[in-house]
């Protein structure tokens, strides 16, 4: 099995997470400005940093592996392949 690196990023009250040929998006703060940096990755748990307009940066945590299956996503096939995720902004 192939490891992959994936994306988080983020625009206006949407986060998007990117892995493969798949992007999956949902609802975030409308104050989010961007995440700033990737503390942790642990198999679908992500501790990031990240800077609110209202807040300034602070610690956020987000589980994917709700969203995932939400979505009716094979959580173990989607997740397996991950090693790192990494931030990007165009």
């Amino acid at each position: 099995m192939t490891s992959t690196k994936a994306v988080l990023s983020s625009s206006g009250d949407m986060t998007s997470f990117s892995s493969g040929s798949h992007t999956i998006r949902f609802r975030t703060s409308q104050h989010l400005r961007r995440y700033t940096r990737v503390k942790k990755w642990d198999y679908g748990y992500i501790v990031v940093d990240a800077d609110y307009d209202t807040l300034g940066e602070v610690e956020e945590y987000i589980d994917l592996v709700p969203v995932l299956k939400n979505l009716y996503f094979d959580v173990d096939q989607f997740l397996s392949p991950i090693q790192e995720v990494c931030i990007e902004y165009a």
